[in-house]
């Protein structure tokens, strides 16, 4: 069994972290906190246990050190939405003659 002081660091992030997703997609709904299975081992979590009112643990293949907030919604829109956007601004950047870099890269 894993420090319960860890452990309370731990929960308090999760619940910071589902707190923060809640208010930024009011329209979603969290269910859990995605673990690297390393992780999932090292704090001595279960798979599917309950760690919060209505949140459970899940392994996934992230990266260790590291957790995510699992709801029912589709982030892939909100991806797709800045892809469009990019390609907006490169449409015009193409149409004005302009030169577009990443920031910290000198153009050619």
């Amino acid at each position: 069994m894993s420090d319960t002081s860890k452990i309370a660091k731990n929960l308090q992030a999760f619940q910071i972290a589902i707190n923060a997703h809640d208010r930024e997609n009011p329209t979603h709904n969290a269910f859990g906190i995605g673990l690297a299975h390393f992780d999932l081992e090292r704090l001595g979590f279960d798979e599917g246990e309950q760690i919060l009112p209505g949140i459970t643990i899940h392994a996934d293949s992230g990266v260790t050190g590291n957790f995510r907030v699992l709801c029912d919604g589709q982030h892939d829109e909100d991806l797709e939405r800045e892809a469009e956007e990019a390609d907006v601004v490169e449409a015009v950047a193409v149409e004005r003659q302009v030169t577009v870099a990443p920031y910290g890269q000198p153009d050619d």
